[in-house]
């Protein structure tokens, strides 16, 4: 049974169309309230979402207090140069194998906080968020979405300045600032989607159409994505892999972030995002 997962002011929540369910109230205290904790008993949601419709609902999901659906990760990757129009405008070779860097966990956000600029040249990346649902070693490509909890939306703020401050880029440091990692609404499960490899993604600055792409053009798919890093080290529930964005950033016109900003990101299936620079 598909599901899609929130986390309401700090607590773990099923939801279903419009309403939420606190999931430690109609586990009967089986799963835990806190997100962190719930997320490694996802095996059990699907049983749990399927008797949603059964269930007295704890609120509107549109009312409610939406935070980052897993707020404190272990590890959080990014993925460069991962779409060939964003490597041609970046004038960067395509890669060759998966250009991977450290977006720090404390810069991880909810999908509708502020982000909150440091210096002149912040920019914009949509990206798919894909989060690791169970330990995972050397998992092969063709057996990696049975390895993932779900998907969600990222943004992957990068102070420009900072990023290439030196030489190789400073690609953790200029991502990572403090609230540059907003991530939401949802976190939606692989068999949601008729074709997880195949969704729209699209970036609104002040209503201004800036990306739009579909994540079948992926150099390295997420399937990949998880059977490689999976070869370097063990991935354990909770994980992110931002997936790299498509062409559009700000950066190659010098379109950068200003204060009173509003950057709106959607992807199909999962919702929007919006975040407003301060």
């Amino acid at each position: 049974m598909p599901f899609s997962f929130a986390n309401v002011d700090g607590r773990a929540c099923l939801v279903e169309k419009e309403s939420y369910f606190d999931l430690e109230r109609i586990s009967q205290g089986s799963i835990s309230p806190d997100p962190m904790r719930a997320i490694a008993q996802n095996d059990e949601f699907r049983e749990i979402a399927a008797s949603l419709r059964s269930q007295e609902k704890d609120g509107i999901i549109s009312e409610a207090t939406l935070c980052a659906p897993i707020p404190r990760p272990r590890n959080s990757f990014g993925v460069g140069l991962n779409y060939k129009d964003h490597a041609e405008e970046s004038k960067m070779d395509l890669p060759t194998v998966p250009v991977v860097f450290t977006k720090y966990p404390s810069c991880i956000t909810g999908p509708f906080d502020d982000v909150q600029l440091r210096g002149d040249s912040n920019d914009y990346e949509a990206e798919l968020v894909v989060v690791i649902g169970r330990t995972t070693r050397d998992v092969p490509s063709d057996q990696a979405w049975s390895h993932i909890a779900g998907l969600t939306i990222g943004q992957d703020i990068s102070d420009r300045g900072l990023q290439l401050a030196a030489r190789p880029a400073h690609f953790g440091l200029g991502k990572s600032r403090d609230t540059y990692g907003p991530t939401g609404p949802l976190l939606v499960s692989p068999d949601s989607f008729a074709d997880p490899n195949d969704l729209s993604i699209t970036c609104d600055v002040n209503g201004d159409r800036r990306q739009d792409a579909r994540t079948s053009s992926l150099i390295f798919d997420v399937p990949f994505l998880v059977s490689y890093l999976s070869e370097i080290m063990t991935l354990e529930a909770g994980d992110l892999i931002f997936t790299g964005t498509p062409a559009g950033v700000g950066m190659p016109d010098s379109r950068f972030l200003n204060s009173g900003d509003v950057i709106t990101t959607e992807i199909e299936g999962i919702g929007v995002m919006e975040n407003v620079c301060r």
